[in-house]
Parts: C-alpha cells; sequence; structure tokens
C-alpha cells in the first residue's frame, strides 16, 4: 500500500502455461492489523472498565475474519479493536496521573502537619 491509501498493480511479465501472452497485472493488499498483542497487554497490564477484554474480543474477531478470507470485516474488527486499546491507554495514563497527585497532595498534607505536630510539642514540653 502507498502512502496515500491506494492499492499498486503491478504487472508481472512471462506467465503459466495455458495463461495468455499478455502482460498480467496483480494487486497486492495489505493484511489488515489485528491488535492483538496489544490487546493482551492492555488486557493485563491495565484493565480499566474491562477495556483490554473488549479489545481482545475485537482483535480475535478480527484474526477469524482474516483468516476466513474477509478483509473489510477484519479491517474493520482491527479498526475497532486498536480505538478500545487507543481509549484504555488515555484512561490508564489519566489514573496514573491522578494517583501521582494524590498520593503528592497526601504526602505534603502529612508532611506539613508533622511538621505542625512537632513544631507545638517541641515548644510545649521545652525541648
Amino acid at each position: 500500500m502507498n502512502p496515500s491509501g491506494h492499492h499498486e498493480a503491478f504487472p508481472l511479465q512471462g506467465g503459466y502455461p495455458g495463461q495468455p501472452a499478455g502482460p498480467t497485472v496483480v494487486s497486492i493488499r495489505e493484511s489488515p492489523k489485528d491488535h492483538i498483542v496489544w490487546s493482551i497487554c492492555t488486557l493485563f497490564y491495565g484493565n480499566p472498565c474491562c477495556l483490554g477484554l473488549a479489545a481482545l474480543i475485537y482483535s480475535v474477531k478480527a484474526r477469524d475474519r482474516k483468516v476466513v478470507g474477509d478483509l473489510d470485516g477484519a479491517r474493520d474488527y482491527g479498526t475497532t479493536a486498536c480505538r478500545i486499546n487507543t481509549a484504555a491507554v488515555i484512561l490508564i495514563i489519566l489514573i496514573v496521573i491522578v494517583i501521582i497527585i494524590v498520593v503528592s497532595v497526601s504526602a505534603a498534607q502529612t508532611a506539613a502537619s508533622y511538621n505542625r505536630y512537632s513544631y507545638n510539642y517541641n515548644n510545649h514540653y521545652g525541648k
């Protein structure tokens, strides 16, 4: 497939016995991607709202369609799996960022209250 997304046709010279002597054109189509490895990683390493499982299901469906020969169906299922995986990764990143912020704020508040407590303790007992 060329960068513009169109399929290229390559002329073949020569031929097989029983074939006309003129040049033959063969269309080469790129096999659709099923994103199964990405789906498995999403399922095991971060599965927000079961999106990893949904992506894995669509990836398996895309692989089944590809085996049967339905390339358009495989492409549709593969695209859906890719979109679900992308949404899952974005959610995982947002969750990690929120956790980092919550832990940082909590640690800062704990340190501030500890410093306040130790300051009051030292002033009260004269140490």
